[in-house]
């Protein structure tokens, strides 16, 4: 059995096709997705569907909340909520359902946003979306976990224990994510998220996966090619 953790997809429908073909992913294995399923890339349905298709055929597959997930059921609470949506990407996820309005998209996408948990535990890992603030019970700081950036000065080893957080959230270049893994016994964070939709950044532009029994990296270029 492997375990594989992916993040920020954002609506790269072909390009995570491609990844879960690299990594030959099976049905014995177990999979993770840390959330930002939406926004951005050109098929954002496309992945909620392909994600689905994949539990019902019997594939592992867990699913964490990403703040584009929180930002769209955000949304139905019209005005600024609306606004701030729709300017991040939430155009290129109304286009992918074919409906001009957030109230079009059908009911069940958006019960199953819903019920997405923020964290998970899985071995020696913790996965989160965009990771954890240890200023005060770390796994209650719901809304951290969805959008905080620039945490990893306050990491708490003590609490940690021998636990790993791998996350998202903050797109970082191929070579940081490679060096975040070398260097786990001194700063236990890995980051995975190459800004897969970022296809024309040198250093980004690729999605990611993490195999984490073997802490192994898989890399694939965007091949969906549209970004906002």
């Amino acid at each position: 059995m492997r375990k594989f953790a992916i993040s920020d997809i954002h609506g790269c429908f072909d390009t995570f096709q491609a990844l879960l073909q690299q990594i030959e992913l099976s049905k014995e294995d177990e999979l993770y997705l840390l959330g930002d399923y939406i926004d951005r890339g050109p098929l954002s349905k496309q992945v909620f569907d392909h994600i689905q298709d994949l539990q019902t055929q019997g594939y592992t597959v867990k699913c964490l909340r990403g703040n584009h997930e929180q930002l769209m059921l955000d949304s139905t609470l019209g005005g600024q909520h609306a606004r701030v949506w729709m300017v991040n990407g939430g155009v290129q996820t109304l286009d992918s359902f074919g409906v001009n309005h957030i109230n079009d998209v059908p009911s069940p996408y958006m019960e199953r946003m819903k019920q997405l948990p923020y964290f998970l535990e899985v071995d020696q890992y913790i996965l989160v979306h965009a990771g954890l603030d240890f200023k005060d019970q770390p796994l209650e700081n719901f809304r951290a976990m969805l959008w905080i950036r620039n945490w990893y000065h306050q990491v708490d080893r003590a609490w940690l224990g021998d636990r790993i957080v791998v996350h998202g959230h903050t797109p970082i270049p191929r070579a940081a994510i490679k060096l975040q893994l070398a260097m786990l016994g001194r700063l236990p964070v890995l980051n995975i998220d190459n800004g897969c939709y970022r296809y024309q950044d040198m250093q980004r532009g690729q999605l990611c996966a993490f195999e984490m029994t073997e802490q192994k990296l898989y890399f694939q270029p965007n091949i969906d090619r549209m970004t906002i």
